[in-house]
């Protein structure tokens, strides 16, 4: 059986953004019908771990779980850290998804986005939890390869184009041309290390400790890569417990404050891509520097983080339309579309 025949089969087919933060579900013929945080709350009894809740509802949870709860991230830097909860967390999902289809049909297909440097032990976990999970069939798509394709960008012509993807967990940094990559990478550095960056900032400067979701409000509320001249007057509340005192305190943060405590996950992100730029061969090289670097990615929406990258590269950046959901509409149309089905590897 080829490819073609294998997607031949049934409209519920899936294409899965199995993100460290969110996971985004498209399904074929009907576009994203899920957009949710990659958490799960588990009740533990007797060394038993129960699913409770998953995604919106889990996130609600987080932090203020009694002792027999608590609140799991299966996928860290972009793979599957916890395999068993991973699995009942895409069945769910899947299930989501396939709601109202018929008891006595097939499994899905599944296309799932992957990480471009993956290793085959992690790649064998995400086939796993997937197949586990109900998948009939299992194909990957390199990330960056997949926000090219959501980004629109002509990855079947004889052109050079990149793309910046930065996400939860990882930033891919990709090239495409004559419907391949040309170059890929990725960097273990993401909107999860930007967060944390937050909260060590936060508890270094100011002996305030908080979480991850408070400091991932903060970054969206008032988080930039560089400072402006309205920096110093952009403030937002924040609270958390005092370290010395052990009571709860409410403060102000500044984003001239926000600004330092990210420089260093931002640094190394623009590092990491001027590496890429380094290594890409000369040809595509000068198509990179006509056509500049296209960003998608929760991450790419840091206020001026487009404008460091083009002063740090010397190349036009321009953050694509809908740049939070490039991946998963990108594989979406690798599982619709025959013209980008060579992208697909089975897992």
């Amino acid at each position: 059986m080829n490819l073609g025949q294998l997607f031949a089969f049934g409209s519920q087919d899936l294409a899965i953004d199995l993100g460290t933060a969110n996971t985004i579900v498209y399904v074929r013929d009907q576009g994203i019908v899920i957009d949710e945080p990659s958490v799960v709350a588990v009740e533990v009894s007797d060394g038993v771990r129960r699913v409770l809740a998953v995604g919106n509802e889990a996130k609600l949870m987080t932090g203020r779980t009694p002792e027999n709860l608590a609140t799991v991230r299966p996928l860290r830097n972009g793979v599957i850290a916890d395999l068993e909860i991973a699995e009942q967390m895409i069945r769910h999902f899947i299930g989501r998804a396939q709601a109202g289809r018929s008891s006595f049909a097939r499994g899905p297909e599944i296309v799932i986005c992957v990480p471009s440097a993956s290793t085959a032990v992690e790649l064998r976990a995400i086939r796993a939890a997937a197949v586990n999970a109900g998948a009939r069939h299992v194909w990957l798509i390199e990330e960056p390869m997949a926000a090219a394709l959501g980004a629109g960008l002509p990855v079947s012509d004889p052109v050079g184009s990149m793309v910046v993807d930065i996400g939860g967990g990882t930033t891919e940094v990709g090239v495409t041309a004559l419907g391949g990559l040309i170059y890929s990478n990725s960097e273990r550095t993401g909107g999860d290390r930007m967060d944390e960056a937050i909260a060590a900032y936060v508890r270094r400067t100011h002996n305030l400790l908080i979480g991850e979701a408070t400091a991932e409000r903060i970054k969206q509320r008032i988080g930039a890569a560089r400072a402006t001249a309205a920096s110093g007057a952009t403030n937002s509340s924040i609270s958390g417990r005092d370290v010395a005192e052990g009571g709860p305190r409410e403060m102000m943060l500044s984003q001239t404050e926000i600004v330092e405590a990210l420089n260093e996950p931002v640094s190394q992100i623009v590092a990491f891509v001027r590496s890429a730029l380094e290594q890409i061969p000369p040809e595509i090289a000068a198509d990179v520097i006509d056509r500049g670097i296209t960003m998608t990615g929760g991450g790419s929406l840091l206020r001026n983080f487009d404008a460091v990258l083009a002063d740090e590269t010397g190349l036009p950046v321009r953050i694509a339309e809908n740049a939070l959901k490039c991946v998963a509409l990108g594989a979406g149309r690798a599982l619709e579309d025959a013209q980008f089905r060579g992208a697909l590897q089975p897992a």
